[in-house]
């Protein structure tokens, strides 16, 4: 069965599905410490706030695109990409965002958000 997580800011919310076979350690991790909620920030095209989990890089990657959801171990930080900007290091994509990813765009440092398993 796919786990999912469901990501809820002011007047939307998105579900993503983990990303088990390629960051099993990261998808454990981060499952077993939902739910977070936090005040995000905003950064070129990306979501970020910091989170209370602790693992190291695992096949970590420069490179994202729109929709991923990921792991920055050196926040440590759960980062939302919604566009084209590129994480400023390596990060661990643990997640996918299939539909919604562009309702990101109106949000604004400050904002809250809340994840939690679906």
């Amino acid at each position: 069965m796919v786990k999912e997580i469901i990501i809820a800011c002011r007047d939307f919310e998105v579900k993503a599905e983990l990303l088990e076979r390629e960051r099993p350690k990261t998808c454990e991790a981060i499952w077993q410490a939902l739910p977070f909620e936090a005040e995000l920030e905003i950064w070129k095209e990306e979501v970020y706030f910091e989170i209370p989990v602790k693992i190291p890089h695992e096949n970590s990657t420069p490179k994202t695109t729109a929709g991923d959801v990921s792991y920055w171990p050196e926040g440590p930080g759960f980062c939302i990409f919604f566009g084209r900007s590129q994480p400023i290091s390596a990060v661990n994509t643990f997640a996918r965002i299939r539909s919604g990813v562009e309702k990101f765009r109106k949000l604004k440092s400050g904002d809250s958000i809340r994840v939690q398993r679906a």
